[in-house]
């Protein structure tokens, strides 16, 4: 576990044991933040003490918004959960993210088979370079289909994503794209 201790005992009141932080990364490159990003955070957000939005990010390649972009949309439709932080990094392992902001865990979101396939690989190895746990929250129903990458297609070719991402998300793709 982290280092990080409260002031409230362990059965909640104030003064005697402290308990340590439980803080846990959701990462992504959130290019753009969809509503099932938003649902992740913010289940994760009930489960742990702090949740550390992570933006990971290659510079070497443009995204549709820029990083700063990426910030402020979460940041706005992320700015009523008070135990949700938002930062990024360029160029580096999650499980290195992890350790810098002290967390034992990370969330990640699941849309189906095709998602588990691609994750469990990876949590395998990041559980075996740092000891860092992940933990698979299933999508919600209704979001299954939607992922970034789809979801810029659909607005380049003049489709209609309204309810798949937040109002400030969908009108800054439709200003970029369409």
């Amino acid at each position: 576990m982290n280092s990080d201790v409260t002031g409230a005992a362990a059965d909640g009141t104030a003064g005697g044991a402290t308990r340590a932080v439980r803080r846990c990364v959701c990462p992504g490159s959130y290019d753009p933040v969809t509503n099932g990003h938003l649902d992740v955070v913010t289940r994760a957000s009930r489960l742990f003490d702090e949740v550390v939005v992570a933006i990971l990010h290659n510079p070497a390649k443009s995204g549709t918004f820029s990083v700063p972009e990426r910030t402020a949309l979460l940041e706005e439709t992320l700015g009523h959960l008070p135990n949700v932080r938002i930062d990024s990094w360029a160029d580096t392992l999650v499980v290195d993210v992890c350790r810098e902001v002290g967390a034992d865990a990370m969330v990640k979101g699941l849309r189906g088979g095709t998602d588990f396939a691609y994750e469990l690989p990876m949590a395998h190895m990041n559980r075996h370079l740092t000891g860092v746990e992940t933990l698979f929250l299933a999508a919600d129903p209704a979001l299954t289909h939607v992922s970034s990458s789809l979801l810029k297609e659909v607005v380049r070719y003049g489709g209609d994503v309204e309810g798949l991402v937040p109002a400030p998300v969908l009108a800054a793709l439709r200003e970029r794209l369409g």
